[in-house]
């Protein structure tokens, strides 16, 4: 079951023609957020395959509503510790480049948790298995919960 993979955030930076962490600093988040929604429309609209999308996207309800209408959502839920675990040394996320990244962490986790958990048609706890078992365990999820052909 082989599908394109498309990232949200580098089609975004390549329409910007630069960073993210650099636009949000010129910019704005407001901004970004402009340009991330747009580009969310036109991925979903003109794009299959499997879609990775930036950390805020679900703070927009256009987002929300483009992305489950345009397929299947899987929300891999992580938990403030396990991300900062991951992500202690990524000094690429505007967002976290503050005193307490932690604290930080933990505030866009209980503002976003429940929107992604509106969108999503699937919620997968990541905890810390590796990337090839956790992507096996979507797979079987996805395809358990695909509806039955008939031939």
């Amino acid at each position: 079951m082989q599908q394109p993979f498309l990232d949200s955030d580098q089609a975004i930076e390549a329409r910007l023609g630069c960073s993210i962490r650099e636009f949000f600093e010129r910019e704005g988040e407001e901004r970004f957020r402009d340009i991330e929604q747009l580009v969310i429309a036109e991925l979903c609209a003109h794009a299959s395959g499997v879609l990775a999308t930036g950390g805020g996207t679900v703070l927009r309800p256009a987002n929300r509503q483009a992305l489950r209408a345009a397929g299947t959502v899987v929300y891999l839920q992580s938990q403030p510790e396990d991300l900062m675990r991951r992500l202690r040394h990524d000094h690429k996320r505007p967002l976290l480049q503050v005193a307490d990244p932690m604290a930080r962490l933990r505030d866009l986790y209980a503002q976003r948790d429940p929107l992604y958990r509106e969108t999503a048609h699937q919620t997968m706890e990541t905890g810390r298995p590796s990337v090839s078992s956790l992507a096996n365990a979507i797979l079987e999820r996805l395809q358990l919960a695909a509806p039955t052909r008939l031939n």
